[in-house]
């Protein structure tokens, strides 16, 4: 069905490419699923299994979270509240919950992680 890698790898990709240069197919794909967890996923609900976090709002949030150190790393937004507002209100309520909240890795060494993993990327290309 797909013809190229899973979308899974769309983030990835978005850390190879240069500049002006991101792939227009992956930020589609990362949109797409976007998209579909907002609508499908959180529907009116709160988190996505009810009123309390459960362990899919656990397993995605570490993607959401990933995708948002990509971002800062490659300057392409995604995750923007006009165009998903119920999605970064989950992001924003999953944030504040205590334990959470005191466990969540530091957002500046992710960004300088992936910084240098990016160059490492890009200059291996």
């Amino acid at each position: 069905m797909h013809r190229r890698e899973p979308q899974h790898d769309s983030g990835q990709n978005l850390l190879r490419t240069r500049g002006e240069e991101h792939g227009e197919e992956d930020k589609k794909e990362i949109l797409e699923m976007l998209r579909s967890i907002e609508e499908h996923g959180l529907g009116e609900k709160k988190f996505l299994g009810g009123d309390t976090i459960g362990l899919a709002d656990l397993a995605f949030f570490v993607v959401v979270h990933w995708l948002g150190v990509i971002e800062d790393v490659t300057g392409v937004k995604l995750l923007e509240a006009h165009k998903f507002p119920r999605l970064v209100a989950w992001i924003h309520d999953f944030k504040e919950v205590g334990v959470i909240k005191e466990n969540l890795p530091d957002p500046e060494k992710m960004v300088a992680f992936f910084k240098r993993v990016r160059e490492k990327i890009q200059t291996s290309a």
